[in-house]
């Protein structure tokens, strides 16, 4: 079966319709045919993380999900994220504490603390550690990432979010 089935989902809030071979992953119709290009793609295997978005409120590896599955769902990535104002704090964060290096992992590493920090108010630092342990980072040594997400955790705990 090669040809193009319909497909209908929610990206970022924006209704989407496009007709897409059913073997399309989600990661590569983000990018390729969204222009959504902050998912990243790196091992294609979901070990990385870079793929990671929000599928339905849940943190997903887009890479291990094809396209035709998200019918019907509401899927965020690290632009809607970022546009939204969700993270911006997070990001602030990152960026104070060198957390980005090179920045291939940070959209998945973002998505993914923003995870735990929706879930956990403020998570020890073996508790960052361990949520994040599924997303990899050649660059900083994770110290950095995981700081910025204890700060994070830190300042909206005593702002009350």
């Amino acid at each position: 079966m090669n040809a193009p089935v319909p497909v209908s989902l929610l990206v970022n809030g924006e209704p989407i319709d496009a007709f897409v071979l059913p073997r399309l992953n989600l990661a590569d119709f983000l990018r390729e045919n969204l222009k959504l290009t902050g998912t990243h793609v790196g091992c294609e295997h979901g070990v990385c993380g870079a793929c990671t978005v929000r599928l339905d409120g849940e943190i997903v590896r887009s890479c291990l999900m094809l396209t035709v599955q998200a019918q019907g769902a509401s899927v965020e990535t690290i632009e809607g994220l970022s546009d939204s104002g969700e993270i911006a704090d997070l990001q602030a964060a990152f960026r104070e504490r060198n957390a980005l290096q090179c920045g291939y992992c940070t959209p998945g590493m973002l998505i993914t603390a923003q995870d735990l920090l929706k879930h956990v108010s403020v998570p020890d630092r073996r508790a960052i550690r361990e949520h994040l342990s599924g997303n990899y980072c050649r660059c900083t040594g994770y110290q950095a990432i995981v700081d910025a997400v204890e700060a994070t955790a830190k300042m909206r705990a005593e702002r009350g979010v």
